[in-house]
């Protein structure tokens, strides 16, 4: 693609870096923001920069957050013996708004998946085990999505927590297999989420 300017160029290979953009889509938005006022750049520009700079990781459950408490962990109305986990920011958000689920989260920072370099000592796992050890947890609900990486990630933290004797359960298979949580429906999830079962069922089918 030939582009007129050297500027644009360098603006489109960086906002074709994000995921599901390619060259034609980053040019598009590239355009859009052209035509927009410089204020409405400037302030997009400046609340990317401020994210960065300044947003936190909740320091019990590795949520994104404001604060070193996430809203969900500073709330007293919620479970905190009662822990989903899930893979990312964005599967809190599909459960959360299934309105469902009045217990607390642990956020893994992913899956783990030798084929893209990511083992068990990339992600969130040391701290849940530890809040299992430390006799915190009664109820751990395993949210990850029905994929080889996220089947692979549940039975390895079960195994961790294996001798603690915690009870472990399993989102229901209402979501199909291969499927993301992000991009499932909200009665869907919401209902996986009320009829979860044991773990080791699901190791059985």
């Amino acid at each position: 693609m030939d582009y007129s300017s050297k500027l644009l160029e360098n603006a489109v290979n960086e906002m074709s870096q994000l995921p599901g953009i390619g060259k034609r889509t980053a040019l598009r938005l590239v355009l859009h923001l052209l035509k927009q006022p410089e204020q409405q750049t400037e302030s997009l520009t400046a609340a990317l920069d401020k994210m960065r700079s300044e947003i936190n990781f909740c320091e019990n459950c590795h949520n994104i957050s404001d604060t070193k408490l996430c809203e969900i962990c500073a709330n007293p109305n919620r479970d905190e013996r009662l822990i989903c986990v899930v893979e990312d920011i964005r599967d809190v958000m599909a459960i959360e708004n299934t309105s469902q689920y009045k217990g607390h989260y642990h956020v893994l920072g992913g899956k783990i998946s030798p084929m893209d370099g990511v083992g068990p000592g990339d992600l969130n796992i040391p701290s849940l085990v530890e809040k299992v050890r430390l006799g915190k947890v009664d109820e751990l609900i395993f949210a990850l999505s029905s994929t080889m990486e996220g089947d692979t990630t549940n039975f390895y933290i079960y195994k961790q927590i294996e001798p603690y004797k915690v009870l472990s359960t399993t989102i229901a298979r209402g979501i199909s297999v291969g499927d993301e949580l992000e991009y499932a429906d909200e009665v869907t999830l919401g209902r996986s989420i009320l009829n979860r079962i044991p773990f080791e069922t699901s190791l059985k089918s």
